[in-house]
């Protein structure tokens, strides 16, 4: 049997999580993909299983791809499913009480916290979990050593720029990642990290209650992050946008304000775009999201490739003149002190690559 590529891999995790549009309304799936499924061997599984983890839709992708197996009978790979789903279900099950209980910390001590990223892909999580708060570093370092005994982790040059903390916690397997007073790669968002507190919304993840930014936050941290920082999108941020988008959660315009005030709104509209292109891709049709909104989008997904694990959004020209357009947007609104942050990433992204090629990583710097 022929080996699964990376591409293909790719491939088949997306038709399993980007179902098309008439299947996902009947609870069917299309019969290429269940020819696929039915016929993957174990080591082509295990490389998806690998491959839908470091893209965070393990469960998602596993959940259907146990659908097609269980409705054909097909107990052998039904059982491969089954464990994998088994085990994530558990770092699953163990990470978010933890979550609950570092957030009600926070609130016990009358501190202002809430969760960025980590639960935007329930059922799935991500690698480690995300916090945003505007109490004082040492009010931070000093309720995460108090009360869960956790011990702060290393920081790098981009770390301490970002005003950012990574915690180890007894008993927790992924870092608790603290962002605090501060967002964007070198701590340059004062805009809507300033706001973010304020404008949360209330989520439920079982009978446990968390604040989680408000929508159009949401998606421009992602777009930060995707669009000016690491240049690459998981699978999980198409999904997770998607569905934002789909189920008509997105206020237009609200994002145009917040995004515009943040300097970001061409990589907002961008990121936007690439995430409808991807989608059409599996479902013949893109996302409904206003066409002035993609008009302000710079480029769009036939930019994007895939290589190393990720989607891949080109550094040189596109993302270069996104980074350049913010820049020059915060000297232009005299936010001086932001641009100055903003103005060391080039020489920080230049260290952690020449880092890279020596040592064979960028830790301590990225």
């Amino acid at each position: 049997m022929q080996s699964l590529s990376e591409n293909k891999s790719l491939d088949l995790i997306s038709r399993l999580v980007i179902v098309p549009t008439d299947h996902l309304a009947a609870g069917t799936f299309p019969p290429e993909l269940e020819r696929t499924v039915l016929q993957i061997s174990k080591t082509d599984f295990d490389a998806l299983v690998a491959l839908a983890d470091t893209n965070h839709v393990i469960v998602r992708g596993l959940d259907n791809f146990r659908k097609i197996t269980a409705k054909a009978g097909d107990q052998t790979r039904t059982a491969w499913a089954d464990e994998a789903l088994t085990a994530e279900r558990a770092r699953i099950d163990n990470a978010v009480p933890h979550l609950f209980q570092i957030t009600n910390a926070f609130t016990n001590r009358r501190l202002n916290v809430a969760v960025i990223k980590s639960l935007d892909h329930m059922p799935d999580l991500g690698s480690d979990l995300d916090l945003f708060t505007n109490a004082s570093p040492a009010q931070v370092i000093g309720l995460m050593r108090e009360e869960f005994n956790a011990v702060p982790d290393g920081r790098s040059w981009g770390d301490r720029l970002a005003g950012k903390w990574n915690f180890i916690v007894p008993g927790l397997g992924e870092l608790v990642e603290i962002h605090v007073g501060r967002l964007g790669q070198t701590g340059e968002q004062f805009a809507i990290a300033s706001s973010l507190i304020d404008r949360t919304r209330c989520i439920s993840v079982g009978d446990m209650m968390f604040r989680v930014p408000a929508v159009s936050d949401r998606l421009m941290i992602s777009t930060l992050q995707r669009m000016y920082r690491h240049f690459y999108f998981r699978l999980c941020d198409v999904i997770d946008s998607a569905q934002l988008v789909e189920t008509g959660m997105v206020d237009y315009d609200d994002l145009y304000v917040a995004a515009k005030t943040a300097g970001i709104w061409e990589g907002m509209a961008t990121y936007l775009a690439i995430v409808s292109d991807y989608v059409k891709r599996f479902r013949g049709q893109g996302l409904d999201i206003p066409q002035w909104v993609l008009k302000a989008a710079k480029f769009d997904g036939r930019e994007i490739y895939f290589a190393k694990d990720f989607l891949r959004v080109p550094i040189l020209p596109q993302s270069a003149m996104l980074y350049g357009k913010q820049l020059a947007g915060t000297f232009r609104r005299r936010q001086i002190q932001s641009g100055a942050r903003l103005s060391l990433l080039p020489w920080l992204a230049t260290a952690a690559l020449v880092g890279q090629k020596i040592t064979g990583s960028d830790k301590g710097i990225w």
